[in-house]
């Protein structure tokens, strides 16, 4: 009686010692979640910095342009949280998260990143965005909903849009070298005055130290925010429209938020609309190559996400249209937006009362009055150029 009870004693204690074990940790998660959180935004901040000085500096060395070296360089190194996250989700059985990720990167790049850049300080948009960049991004989109509406992206299709990237990236970059230097005044404090293979190589090791500051932070970032997700019980489905395309768009945030400071607002704009040519092009595209039998794709990416990406994509060309600038109502504008998509996905995925009121407040008035108000723009500005000749706003805008 007394060996049986001494002998099941240590058993029982152990077993409620492994269970007050399992309860410190589950308690002790969010707290760790919270951590990496706070540490993945300044590292973010961070590279940030690092990524517009190494390349701000590189572009003007080599005789490139900036907005050529943020359509190209800088969109794809701030996209590599992206390539990272989606494949990481498609090998661990996650397709819904690595489209996901890509769409609402995608959103989130224009309505938040370029919202928050703006807002900080006006920004001038060249007329090689507005003429080319721009509309190859709509087109883009639109590719990609295309080769979706059979539910899938097989490898060959994600071959085609690695294919166009390498022939955008090739364009992009002899375009640059042919039109020359364009150093404004707010490029010329970026270059040494005498640039030297020893300064290069600083440069590059600082845009390089950067990109890796930007892809640690967004992986500590994304995990402890998912984390913190998971455990208030969120569906995966919102986690990756949200949580992680908002966690991967933040070195966009953080590099275009920090160029717009710096005044070097070609880099602004560039990174974001480079950025969203390499989410669909390079980190879909590659996706789908490697792995086996392609991406599947949700019905309701294809129905609602898809034409969202592309509609938001489209409303940037009247407000680029108007002055080649974007000014801080527009940015509000586009945060206001940013809200909405997230307030109007957390309330579908939690069958929220409210969903529907809100859909029918945001199609029947917010959405019509928006579009107004941009007609409106539009038609000033068409009337303002008929009586003035063309110019280029400068500094003089803000």
């Amino acid at each position: 009686m007394l060996a049986g009870r001494s002998g099941a004693s240590p058993r029982n204690r152990g077993i409620s010692r492994d269970a007050e074990d399992r309860i410190r940790l589950s308690n002790a998660l969010p707290m760790i979640a919270g951590v990496a959180v706070v540490v993945g935004l300044l590292v973010l901040v961070i590279g940030g910095e690092l990524v517009v000085r190494g390349s701000s500096r590189l572009a003007l060395s080599f005789g490139i342009r900036p907005v050529v070296i943020g359509l190209t360089v800088l969109a794809f190194g701030t996209s590599s949280p992206e390539l990272a996250v989606s494949l990481g989700a498609m090998f661990s059985g996650s397709p819904d998260v690595a489209v996901g990720n890509v769409i609402g990167s995608n959103i989130y790049n224009i309505l938040l990143v370029l919202g928050l850049a703006t807002l900080v300080r006006t920004l001038i948009v060249r007329q090689q965005l507005v003429r080319f960049d721009v509309p190859l991004v709509i087109g883009v989109s639109l590719l990609l909903w295309i080769l979706a509406l059979d539910g899938s992206l097989s490898a060959g299709e994600g071959l085609l849009l690695v294919a166009l990237l390498v022939a955008y990236i090739l364009v992009s970059v002899r375009s640059g070298r042919r039109e020359g230097v364009d150093v404004d005044d707010e490029y010329r404090g970026a270059l040494e005055p005498v640039v030297s293979n020893a300064s290069r190589t600083r440069d590059v090791l600082v845009f390089l130290a950067g990109l890796g500051a930007l892809v640690v932070g967004a992986q500590a970032l994304v995990g402890g925010a998912t984390e913190i997700a998971r455990s208030i019980g969120v569906p995966e489905l919102v986690v990756g429209l949200t949580v992680v395309a908002i966690g991967t768009s933040l070195p966009e945030v953080v590099t275009s938020v920090v160029a717009a400071i710096r005044g070097q607002r070609d880099l602004a704009v560039g990174n974001v609309v480079g950025s969203n040519l390499f989410n669909i092009l390079g980190v879909l595209g590659i996706t789908a190559v490697v792995a086996p039998g392609g991406i599947p794709i949700a019905p309701q990416a294809i129905a609602f996400d898809m034409p969202i990406m592309i509609v938001v994509a489209v409303a940037c060309l009247p407000l680029l249209f108007t002055g080649h600038l974007l000014r801080r109502w527009e940015g509000a504008l586009f945060l206001a937006y940013a809200v909405a998509y997230t307030t109007f996905l957390v309330l579908e995925a939690t069958q929220s009362p409210i969903r529907d009121p809100f859909a029918q407040a945001m199609t029947w008035f917010v959405i019509p009055l928006t579009l107004v108000t941009l007609v409106s723009v539009v038609l000033n500005e068409i009337r303002a150029r008929g009586e003035r000749p063309p110019q280029l706003p400068r500094r003089s805008a803000e």
